[in-house]
């Protein structure tokens, strides 16, 4: 197992896609991620359900506010690690930007570089188990695979409208409080979803 991870070699393949790892514990964590509905954990403010418990201790931060971590060169805090590593990359030149070799493109964490290398070799490993449709990450097949279920996970805050997807809620919930005189309402949570990475505090179910 250590020898792989210094020789590049995958040899745990995912039974389900096309994704390789170089660990088993890793193919365990993208089979419960990619590919399990199991969402064992629920959040006591809202009661959504997820996959993990560190998923849910993050999604938490949301309904308390908390922003654990600060930067050590100003006065900033951060709800997540990633928001934190961010603003010392751009804000005070600390760290190193990850740059795409093939059209130059910068970027802070490996992981968002690894997805869109994907999309310049065109490689679409998650593949849907209701249609042929294949996919570069798993959120966008998370994304697509809305469309074949009648969940609706998000609501509106104001008249508790149902929608599936974040960013269809988001839209409902600005045209809602227009209508309803909540502006100001809608704008101090916009505010609040550019601080958290798109988390929308007041609709999640």
């Amino acid at each position: 197992m250590m020898m792989s991870v210094h020789t590049g070699d995958r040899p745990f393949k995912c039974s389900l896609c096309n994704d390789s790892f170089r660990q088993q514990s890793s193919l365990y964590q993208h089979k419960r991620n990619v590919h399990s509905n199991r969402k064992p954990y629920h959040c006591p403010y809202c009661g959504k359900l997820f996959k993990t418990n560190s998923k849910l201790k993050y999604h938490v931060y949301v309904h308390t506010g908390a922003k654990p971590y600060s930067c050590r060169h100003c006065s900033e805090r951060f709800t997540w690690r990633v928001q934190l590593k961010t603003h010392l990359l751009k804000s005070h030149n600390e760290g190193t930007w990850l740059t795409c070799h093939i059209c130059q493109k910068k970027f802070t964490h490996r992981r968002d570089l690894k997805t869109h290398l994907r999309r310049h070799e065109g490689v679409k490993s998650y593949v849907c188990s209701e249609c042929p449709k294949c996919f570069c990450t798993a959120f966008a097949l998370k994304d697509h695979q809305l469309t074949h279920s009648d969940y609706k996970q998000f609501c509106c805050g104001l008249c508790g409208k149902n929608v599936k997807r974040k960013a269809s809620v988001k839209r409902h919930f600005k045209r809602c409080s227009d209508k309803l005189g909540f502006k100001s309402v809608f704008d101090t949570i916009t505010k609040e979803i550019n601080k958290t990475s798109g988390h929308l505090p007041t609709v999640g179910c």
